[in-house]
C-alpha cells in the first residue's frame, strides 16, 4: 500500500486553520481544533446545520457558503436595516443599511453586495455594500416590493413584484453600478419569485400571481423565455446558483411552509434532499447548487436563527478523522 509520502511527496502538516483549497485526498492536522482531517467528496446531498443568526428574522441574501451575507428583513419588531455577515462558521455584526425594510431583492458578494426595492411602504431605494458600509445607488425607476433580483453590485437584475394596493408587475430592470435601465419583460407578472444567475442569464421560478404558480422564466439579457416547469407551485422560495445549475429550497405552497429542496439543470427541476427546517423567505439564498447557504426565514408564528448548508454530491468536503 502506498503511503501518504509516496502519494503526495510529503509530510502530514500541522497547520492553524484548514487551508484554503485542499485537494482530494490531502490530509494535515489542525492545532486549533486538535483534530486530524482530510480532504474528500460528498456521498450525496445533504443539509447540515450551521451558526446561528444573532437576530431571528428573514431578509436579502448575496456571497458564498462560506462568505454570506444577509440584510434588512422582517423581524418580531418590524422592518430591520442591520447586516450580518458569515464566515462558514459563525454570523457577525455588519454595516447597517441607510433604509430599514423587507421583501427586497439582494445580489453580489459579501464585500460587493446591493440591496434593492422593498417595502414599507414601496421603495425604489438602491443600496451598494462594500464589507464595511452601505451607500445609497441609484434609484429603481419603479418602486416596488416581493421583486426578484440577481447579479453583481455593477451588473444586477430587478424583475416582478408587486406595487400597493396589489398591481403585479412583469417589469425589468438592469443596474450598472449607477442607474437602472429598462429592460425585457416577464412573460408572467408575479411576486415573491426566487431568482438566481446573472444579468445577462437570469433564472426567476415560481411566485404568486395570486395563487402560487410552477413557471419558470429565463432571461439572456434582452428577453425572457420559459423554463422547466417547478414541481409544485410555490412561492416566497430560496434560490442560488447560475440559470442552468441553480438550487431552490424552502418555501409557501398552498399556504404550507416546506423544506423542499430541488435542483435546476437549464431544462427541469429535480427534487433532492429536503432542509432540516421548513421555511420560507426569499427570493435569494447565497453559494451556488453545489455549496449553498441558507440563514434565518419565517417558520410560521416566528422567525427563524437557522442556518444550513446545503453539499451536493459529488462535491469537495472537509473530513474529521475519527477513532473506530
Amino acid at each position: 500500500m502506498s503511503t501518504y509520502y509516496q502519494i503526495f511527496g510529503g509530510k502530514v502538516n500541522a497547520v492553524s486553520s484548514d487551508p484554503a483549497n485542499p485537494v482530494k485526498g490531502q490530509v494535515w492536522f489542525n492545532t486549533t481544533s486538535a483534530a486530524m482531517k482530510y480532504q474528500s467528496v460528498s456521498a450525496s446531498p445533504a443539509w447540515a446545520s450551521g451558526g446561528n443568526l444573532g437576530t431571528a428574522r428573514y431578509g436579502a441574501m448575496a456571497g458564498t457558503q462560506t462568505a454570506g451575507l444577509l440584510f434588512a428583513g422582517n423581524s418580531a419588531t418590524g422592518e430591520l436595516a442591520v447586516t450580518e455577515e458569515y464566515d462558514g462558521i459563525n454570523w457577525t455584526s455588519g454595516g447597517t443599511m441607510g433604509t430599514a425594510r423587507r421583501l427586497l431583492a439582494g445580489a453580489g458578494t459579501q464585500t460587493s453586495a446591493l440591496g434593492f426595492g422593498g417595502y414599507v411602504p414601496d421603495l425604489n431605494v438602491t443600496e451598494e455594500y462594500d464589507g464595511t458600509s452601505w451607500t445609497a445607488g441609484g434609484n429603481l425607476a419603479t418602486a416596488r416590493r416581493a421583486l426578484g433580483g440577481c447579479g453583481t453590485q455593477t451588473t444586477a437584475v430587478a424583475f416582478g413584484g408587486n406595487v400597493t394596493p396589489n398591481t403585479l408587475q412583469n417589469v425589468t430592470e438592469e443596474y450598472d453600478g449607477t442607474s437602472w435601465t429598462s429592460g425585457g419583460s416577464l412573460a408572467t407578472a408575479r411576486r415573491n419569485l426566487a431568482s438566481a444567475g446573472t444579468q445577462t442569464a437570469a433564472l426567476g421560478a415560481g411566485g404568486g400571481t395570486p395563487p402560487a404558480i410552477t413557471a419558470t422564466e429565463e432571461y439572456n439579457g434582452t428577453s425572457w423565455t420559459s423554463g422547466g416547469s417547478l414541481p409544485t407551485a410555490i412561492e416566497r422560495s430560496f434560490a442560488t446558483g447560475t440559470q442552468t445549475v441553480a438550487l431552490n429550497f424552502g418555501s409557501l405552497s398552498a399556504g404550507i411552509i416546506t423544506a423542499a429542496t430541488q435542483t435546476y439543470d437549464g431544462t427541469s427541476w429535480t427534487a433532492t434532499t429536503s432542509m432540516g427546517t421548513a421555511r420560507y423567505g426569499g427570493p435569494n439564498g447565497a453559494g451556488t447548487q453545489t455549496a449553498a447557504l441558507c440563514a434565518g426565514g419565517a417558520t410560521g408564528g416566528s422567525f427563524s436563527t437557522a442556518t444550513e448548508e446545503f453539499t451536493g454530491a459529488g462535491a469537495p468536503v472537509t473530513k474529521t478523522v475519527t477513532a473506530s
